[in-house]
């Protein structure tokens, strides 16, 4: 309670229970246990950084909506530690750690407070030479992806691209979040084509990252329908129930999955207010469970994925944001601290190509003496 899409018991209600009390878990206890069972060996030293980091990073990091350092932030980390621990058994515990820290941080924080994160985990591990690690084969056949479909290979377009499948690795709930116009839906299209392709042309043929699977998206607005057209309602005089978009599409990624292993997105493009957005929260969890007003509950597969595209989370419970991977986009990732550039470019591009005495060079070069004075 407290906040919208969640009700408060009635006193008479209330008056039935009695009250209990809460407590803090012990984080540094939690991380260490799991560090010991996922076959880390200075699990103690570890799991003491790693809650100190936390601790440091929701202290001194800017206070934004889509920030979370709660216990399934911790448990994310945790998790692709020993991910990472059974791929590179003979590596540095730290830097494993680092590298699982990174991954599931660094995509959803402002830039300014990345510097300041990437500081806080130099002073925790002195002596350790942190190294960029990245998926060559995504990152050739994204640029060859963007090349054919006339979008501007810009490092930074690619590194959120890259992030995004890091968090996808680890979470199925996965938040894009950045105003319009950051290339949010281009940097979800790439990577969906990317995958696709990777698979088509044999690589990872036993299956060892999932994720290498053609992928096929279902995209809907949750804004745009009511609570009864998303998830299904009962008509109140015959009492028939009536699938929602939500159902439908839930039960036919169930169908799927029972015959092949491509990934199934289901994009929600559209504001994330608290009324819809509370009922999601059981397939967010890690049990994947649609309830529905009918009381049915759909299980989804492991090959379904949640994907928001938001512009800010300012009225997202904490509920929600917590069980969420966040990638957020701003323009500066699109070509510095000109993001208009690569969108100039790809639009006089495409009308080179339809108009062939259109002169695409020339238009370049007025674009970037004019525009940017202009700006300034």
């Amino acid at each position: 309670p407290g906040y919208a899409g969640r009700t408060e018991l009635p006193d008479n209600l209330k008056a039935l229970f009695r009250p209990i009390c809460m407590m803090i878990p012990d984080y540094a206890l939690i991380a260490e246990i799991m560090f010991y069972s996922e076959g880390f060996s200075d699990a103690r030293t570890l799991a003491q950084k790693m809650v100190q980091l936390y601790k440091l990073s929701s202290e001194q990091l800017s206070k934004q909506d889509h920030y979370d350092f709660g216990m399934r932030a911790v448990k994310s980390i945790l998790v692709m530690a020993g991910g990472l621990k059974r791929a590179n058994p003979n590596e540095s515990e730290d830097m494993l750690l680092i590298r699982a820290m990174r991954d599931s941080n660094v995509p959803k924080f402002l830039r300014e407070d990345t510097i300041l994160f990437m500081a806080l985990i130099k002073d925790l591990f002195p002596t350790v030479a942190i190294h960029d690690s990245s998926d060559e084969l995504l990152v050739k056949y994204m640029k060859e992806d963007m090349a054919a479909h006339n979008l501007q290979v810009t490092s930074g377009f690619v590194l959120k691209a890259t992030q995004l499948f890091d968090t996808l690795v680890v979470r199925h709930g996965v938040m894009m979040v950045g105003n319009t116009y950051c290339a949010k839906t281009a940097i979800v299209d790439t990577l969906k084509r990317t995958l696709t392709t990777i698979k088509a042309d044999g690589h990872d043929a036993e299956c060892s990252v999932p994720l290498y699977n053609p992928v096929q998206t279902h995209l809907l607005n949750p804004k745009s329908v009511t609570m009864g057209e998303l998830y299904g309602e009962v008509n109140a005089i015959t009492r028939e129930w009536t699938d929602g978009i939500l159902s439908n599409i839930a039960r036919s990624v169930t169908r799927e999955a029972m015959d092949n292993k491509d990934r199934q997105w289901i994009i929600f493009d559209g504001p994330v207010d608290a009324i819809w957005i509370e009922n999601m929260n059981t397939v967010l969890d890690d049990n994947k469970m649609l309830c529905l007003f009918n009381g049915e509950r759909i299980k989804l597969p492991g090959t379904a994925t949640f994907m928001f595209e938001v512009q800010d989370l300012r009225v997202a419970s904490p509920a929600t944001v917590s069980r969420c991977g966040m990638v957020f986009v701003e323009p500066f990732y699109l070509d510095g601290e000109r993001g208009w550039m690569p969108i100039a470019k790809s639009l006089v591009g495409e009308v080179g190509q339809e108009l062939p005495r259109f002169k695409a060079d020339h238009m370049y070069t007025l674009l970037e003496k004019i525009m940017t004075g202009s700006l300034n």
